[in-house]
């Protein structure tokens, strides 16, 4: 535990990307208008949950006016609520909402986390910022040694993961495994990855992502741990 606060700590105080610092400010000192009065947490975010996770969420990036003004990852937009109502659903939350860090929330067997810590501007990190940011989901892979089955919330995340297999110098099938939703890959190291569209407003305002779709992506990763579980 000591090795996951001491990285986090680390997260919150990178400064290795300056248009992505420039922004998250920005974004903390103008402010949403209908949040003028909250004062935002405006740093990187780490990622939170269960250190005795088998489950896996990689995100795209924190929302500018969610994650940025909460300071919990996927907190405080809509992507959030879609994201906490179906863990809750599933047995991997205490509560099917996410508010703000410090409201008595606990994931169990799940941690979440992101491909970038910083909201980037029209929601497009840069390739490099990325690259940035790829060590510290190294790290978390390394930490959370319990992980066997990964979501991968978007192409972004999909993306990230593998590119963080190959630096692991972990098997990445060939050729690489194509992103669409619902697919799901077995790989080395006891990992199953599933693939999911990101719950963002784009995807489920127009139905490109439907509840019962992002529903079965967790029932599906309930259903191979319950099984994992019972074979060990």
């Amino acid at each position: 535990m000591d090795s996951l606060n001491k990285l986090n700590l680390e997260i919150t105080a990178c400064t290795k990307c300056p248009r992505l610092v420039e922004h998250r400010q920005w974004v903390s000192i103008a402010k949403k208008r209908m949040y003028r009065t909250s004062e935002y947490w405006g740093k990187p975010l780490t990622g939170f949950g269960d250190l005795e996770a088998r489950v896996l969420v990689i995100g795209l990036a924190p929302a500018a006016h969610g994650g940025t003004r909460t300071g919990r990852i996927f907190t405080g937009d809509r992507s959030g609520q879609w994201l906490y109502e179906t863990l809750h659903k599933f047995g991997f939350s205490n509560s099917p909402e996410s508010v703000h860090r410090g409201d008595g929330l606990t994931l169990h067997g799940v941690y979440i986390t992101a491909a970038g810590r910083c909201p980037p501007p029209l929601n497009k990190p840069l390739p490099q910022e990325l690259s940035n940011c790829r060590p510290f989901l190294l790290r978390e892979l390394t930490l959370l040694r319990k992980v066997h089955v990964i979501v991968v919330l978007g192409k972004i995340a999909f993306d990230a993961y593998l590119a963080s297999r190959r630096e692991r110098q972990e098997n990445v099938p060939s050729p690489k495994p194509k992103f669409r939703h619902g697919a799901s890959f077995e790989l080395t190291g006891g990992i199953t990855l599933i693939a999911s569209y990101h719950p963002s407003q784009q995807n489920t305002f127009t139905g490109k992502l439907t509840r019962p779709m992002f529903e079965g992506i967790f029932s599906n990763a309930r259903a191979l741990i319950t099984t994992r579980h019972a074979i060990s």
